[in-house]
């Protein structure tokens, strides 16, 4: 007879918010810079703003992930403790 091994679903979610947002390690080798691990967040948006927002980035010469990537930098600085 053939075990299976108890792994977690395809769609199983953590059990603690803090395993859901958890950064995995950095590999050995790899800069601390945020460049080590990249986490996809989807959106939705109007056709209209997608197309708007592809055009800006061709002519800024800058892929759209790039954009929206500094954008988010810019609008959610990293805080030091408490303060926001």
């Amino acid at each position: 007879m053939i075990r299976r091994s108890p792994k977690r679903g395809f769609a199983a979610r953590p059990g603690t918010a803090e395993d859901w947002i958890k950064e995995s390690e950095i590999a050995p080798g790899r800069s601390s810079d945020g460049s080590a691990f990249i986490a996809r967040l989807t959106i939705d948006v109007t056709p209209e703003l997608r197309g708007r927002i592809k055009i800006v980035a061709f002519q800024r010469g800058r892929t759209v992930a790039e954009m929206l990537r500094d954008l988010l930098a810019r609008e959610f600085p990293e805080s030091q403790g408490d303060t926001p």
